[in-house]
């Protein structure tokens, strides 16, 4: 392998039903940036059936090239054809650095793609960089520069581990919902667009999805709310969480919770917030009654303000929270919620 063939920085553009998913356009956006500190371009791998009007919108959000494989065989995901096709992008167009979403699809598609290709893959990254192999200088040791430096919780999340793939291409990882940004939409903007097709020939390795079958669900997306008033195990009991709820629909906000929460059969997995829940990045953020192990602050750091209430003065929590009250919360809730009421009815 010649290392100096592989140029830019690809993503895998994630759509279903022709809807370009979330983590799309994050990655787009992270790509972006990369792109510029490598001096190169961001493409986006756009994989479907009659999925080309697709393209103006990653252009919007960033991306400076749209490679298009459009296919009939694409057209619902499957593991096959679409593994089939990034391979064979990858192989084609030699990308520095390819990034996937760490979603359903691309959790199934991302180790079966970097096994085709004979690369590495760094799996679940909250945070990617450009920058030097080893970080730090080894005497006798070359230290290599420009590398993709990818960093993941590890040890169930006990401690946190910076990875790089400095001997293949290209560098793969795939990256947690949420924790990256969009760039702003420049509205008209058009990248070049290539339409490729590898060809796809069924075989016995591809299955034939008899029946799609949506799920209906009424629980909000957390990851999508600006005010998220989170409960921990501390919240005491299921019927507690009554305070929750009246808080979050003074501020017009949507509960959610700790993993403790979820396996002690409170509340649902949907409502999850942490490593192994989903990563949100709302205006205000409140932890209740929860202890700030490292699982839960992975998915919640990066919201703008976190105002933590727990009666464990020492809890972690209040290390990354902005602002903090130590006491009871079967008595602060209720005043918090009433004041506000007040203030509201005021206006």
């Amino acid at each position: 392998m010649n290392i100096q063939d592989y140029k830019g920085v690809f993503v895998f553009a994630q759509q279903v039903d022709n809807e370009l998913s979330g983590i799309a356009l994050e990655l787009v956006g992270k790509g972006k940036d990369l792109a510029k500190d490598l001096g190169t371009e961001v493409t986006a791998v756009l994989v479907g059936s009659d999925v080309k009007g697709l393209a103006d919108e990653l252009a919007e959000y960033g991306a400076d090239k749209v490679i298009v494989v459009d296919d009939p065989e694409l057209k619902e995901y499957r593991t096959e054809p679409y593994a089939h096709a990034l391979a064979s992008v990858i192989n084609e167009f030699k990308p520095e650095i390819f990034l996937v979403g760490a979603t359903a699809i691309g959790r199934d598609l991302g180790p079966r793609v970097s096994a085709r290709i004979h690369t590495g893959l760094t799996a679940d990254c909250t945070q990617l960089e450009i920058g030097d192999f080893p970080i730090n200088p080894v005497p006798g040791k070359e230290q290599l520069h420009g590398q993709l430096l990818m960093t993941r919780p590890a040890f169930g999340g006990n401690t946190i581990a910076t990875i790089a793939c400095p001997a293949f291409r290209p560098q793969m990882a795939t990256v947690r919902p949420g924790v990256m940004q969009k760039a702003p939409r420049e509205a008209g903007k058009k990248a070049v667009v290539v339409e490729y097709n590898p060809g796809f020939t069924p075989d016995n390795k591809y299955v034939e999805i008899l029946k799609v079958v949506k799920a209906v669900s009424d629980v909000a997306d957390i990851m999508d709310a600006k005010i998220l008033v989170s409960g921990g195990r501390g919240v005491g009991s299921p019927e507690n969480f009554k305070l929750l709820d009246d808080l979050a629909e003074v501020l017009g906000g949507t509960v959610s919770c700790s993993r403790a929460v979820v396996d002690a059969g409170w509340k649902p997995k949907d409502l999850q917030v942490g490593q192994t829940g989903k990563t949100v990045r709302p205006n205000v953020y409140f932890a209740i009654g929860i202890s700030g192990a490292i699982q839960h602050v992975a998915g919640m750091e990066e919201s703008d303000i976190i105002i933590a209430i727990n009666k464990d003065e020492t809890a972690p929590i209040f290390d990354v929270a902005d602002y903090g009250i130590v006491g009871d919360l079967n008595k602060i809730l209720p005043a918090l919620t009433e004041k506000l009421k007040a203030e509201m009815a005021a206006k």
